[in-house]
């Protein structure tokens, strides 16, 4: 029995961590089948131990809760959770536990799609509230952002009183051409489409939302007046005449039919714009569903089969590296094609070079393979016994495989990284970082007009931005000669900007706004720069012996020097006005976190500047205030212990006053 208790409290404190991190923060920490394999042991283990079962278990409790940051919205009927089952015998199990209840009607069997459950409410054939699930009582407000979704109609014909349950996702394709945005410009990816969907829907601006371009399918009638319906089938015909995009069924009335079209649906998830991971049987009348009733977790009329994850053998005939537009070198296996979760692949990731030496991963290997959150085809494991002779251990390339420049590995990551100045697979990836606004701050040159510019093959490099006139520009799609003529003027603008805001533009590992700002304060200009030893750099507050190799290295590069060259010839202002000591705060240095009220980050720190301050973006003991605004994380508690003085934003004011 103790042994029991240990285990079944260890399984319920994971799960609900689980269950907080994908509901409430829309993060997943485990795999679908991880969470579900741990969820099927503690149902064993409860009902093995009735005497410990607990009313909160997750077991029994739907997960996820009302976030306080939207309005609370109570259902008029509850989103409640479906009863997962695994197998062919337990479905079958299922059937004829219902199959007399159920009757000539049968059951409905639906692809499950992995996105984030919401209640759309209508009054008088009018669009009023939307809400997410929530706890399944009581979920968040996301009116405004299911407004953003074209599928959802916003006026109905003929009716009265309307509540759906539907599925919100976000589309294969989209997910992943925003990924690729969000890539560029070096911001952190969408781990899947269904953690897009429920970040995208949870955001405070509708128009972030719009631009997610978010869908809908509806799969339920929560509540109807002056509507009778018999069967679950009738409801979605009738959902779907009114303008809904519903989700596709089938009738079926025996075991086998039911196990069948649960197959079909599997075979066939990659044909789907959306994620699924199981597939629905439900009671089709309705009549017999209020009969059976539910748990306070779920109806007794229906079941989620859960797809496990789906594994083949197959052969790697090859390894080879891509460079990302950060410049990270992320290794493919090229494998023999084999059919898996409904495609053909060819190709799977194999992470990174880790990965790879962990699990000696050899050229010529048979190797097991599996969709990654049906997805991303990845690489799990190496079949030793069937290594063919003469394989060898696999050796990551030492240059970057694109441009031959150097490649180093993350500092306290396990990423490797090409770091050329003039990569050309990183192109456009500098490019928009170069334009941006605390870069060069070219107003009107983004990742779109970038991607133009790439095409036409304008620009092999940023400096090559200083060679474009407005006339090879107006030949260009969506440009008129007022758009061509006000890019070459931000253009030309941008060459005055100064050496602080150039350094943070070239990209150089390790440099970011505020290094870029003391360095460029300390040398006044890049051949200053450019001559300093390491020794040099690491004098300067705030520039650690990492950053200063990482700056010594980009330096030496030959397409560090090229681009530089070309930026001096095309007239770049490379130098900065060195500020004579003096001012308040001189020989101190700041360090901003959490949110401030009265001020942004950037007008903190240049009320600082202004006063002969320095901005850090880390706590030291060489930090001289810390100035916390509300929800301040990790840098306070760090200032803390160090015993760095904290203040807050009334004492930050006093001491711009004094």
């Amino acid at each position: 029995m103790p042994d029991a208790i240990k285990e079944i409290n260890a399984l319920r404190a994971e799960l609900r961590r689980y269950s907080e991190s994908y509901y409430n923060e829309d993060k997943s920490l485990v795999t679908d089948f991880e969470y579900d394999a741990k969820m099927r042991r503690l149902r064993e283990l409860e009902e093995a131990n009735p005497e410990l079962r607990d009313a909160n278990s997750p077991t029994v409790v739907v997960g996820g809760v009302a976030s306080s940051a939207f309005a609370p919205v109570t259902h008029t009927v509850p989103l409640q959770s479906l009863t997962d089952v695994f197998s062919s015998a337990e479905v079958e199990a299922f059937f004829e536990k219902t199959a007399e209840a159920a009757g000539p009607d049968g059951f409905t069997v639906e692809p499950k799609i992995d996105g984030l459950s919401v209640a759309l409410y209508y009054e008088n054939g009018e669009f009023v509230r939307g809400a997410t699930r929530g706890d399944g009582n009581v979920g968040e407000d996301v009116t405004a952002n299911l407004n953003t979704i074209a599928s959802i109609p916003k006026t109905l014909k003929n009716v009265t009183s309307l509540a759906v349950r539907g599925e919100v996702y976000m589309p294969k394709a989209v997910f992943e051409e925003l990924n690729a945005e969000r890539e560029i410009r070096g911001e952190q990816l969408m781990a899947n489409p269904r953690n897009g969907a429920a970040g995208s829907l949870r955001q405070h601006d509708p128009k972030i939302c719009a631009e997610r371009r978010l869908d809908i399918l509806v799969f339920n009638i929560q509540q109807v007046d002056g509507r009778a319906f018999q069967t679950h089938a009738e409801t979605l015909d009738y959902l779907r005449e009114l303008g809904f995009h519903t989700i596709d069924y089938t009738v079926a009335d025996t075991a086998v039919a039911v196990t069948d079209e649960i197959a079909r649906i599997g075979d066939e998830r990659g044909k789907f714009d959306f994620d699924i991971d199981g597939a629905v049987v439900k009671i089709n009348a309705l009549s017999v569903r209020e009969e059976l009733g539910s748990t306070s977790k779920a109806p007794r009329w229906a079941v989620a089969y859960k797809y496990p994850p789906e594994e083949r053998e197959t052969e790697l005939l090859d390894i080879i590296i891509q460079v990302g537009r950060t410049g990270v070198l992320t290794p493919k296996a090229v494998v023999k094609p084999v059919r898996l979760s409904g495609t053909t692949v060819s190709n799977a990731t194999l992470h990174n070079a880790d990965f790879i030496a962990e699990r000696d991963i050899r050229i010529g290997d048979t190797v097991i393979l599996r969709k990654a959150g049906e997805i991303i085809p990845e690489v799990v494991q190496v079949v030793a016994a069937k290594r063919p002779d003469g394989a060898v251990p696999y050796e990551f390339p030492a240059t970057c495989p694109e441009c031959g420049g150097a490649v180093s590995r993350d500092e306290g990551g396990a990423a490797i990284r090409c770091h050329g100045a003039e990569c050309p697979a990183q192109l456009l990836r500098n490019l928009a970082h170069f334009a941006s606004r605390k870069a060069m701050d070219i107003e009107g040159l983004g990742i779109a007009i970038a991607k133009q510019l790439l095409e036409e093959k304008l620009v092999a490099s940023a400096a090559d931005l200083y060679t474009l006139d407005a006339k090879t520009l107006e030949k260009m799609e969506r440009f008129g000669k007022k758009s061509a003529d006000n890019l070459v003027a931000q253009i030309e603008k941008s060459k005055s900007r100064g050496l602080a805001p150039l350094l943070y533009a070239l990209g150089i590992p390790q440099i970011g706004e505020s290094a870029a700002k003391t360095l460029a304060a300390r040398f006044g200009s890049m051949d200053a720069i450019t001559a300093a030893s390491v020794e040099n750099l690491t004098a300067v507050d705030d520039i650690g012996e990492v950053t200063a190799a990482y700056l010594r290295d980009w330096l030496e590069m030959p397409q560090s020097q090229h681009l530089l060259g070309k930026l001096r010839d095309a007239g770049v202002d490379m130098t900065a006005e060195i500020k004579s000591e003096g001012g308040k705060f001189s020989g101190m240095t700041f360090v901003l976190t959490g949110a401030l009220s009265r001020y942004t980050r950037d007008e903190a720190a240049a009320l600082i500047e202004a006063r002969g301050g320095k901005v850090s973006g880390s706590v030291s003991k060489k930090t001289s205030v810390v100035v916390a605004g509300e929800d301040a994380g990790s840098k306070l508690t760090k200032a803390q212990e160090l015993g760095v003085r904290v203040a807050d934003e009334s004492e930050f004011e006093e001491m711009l006053k004094d």
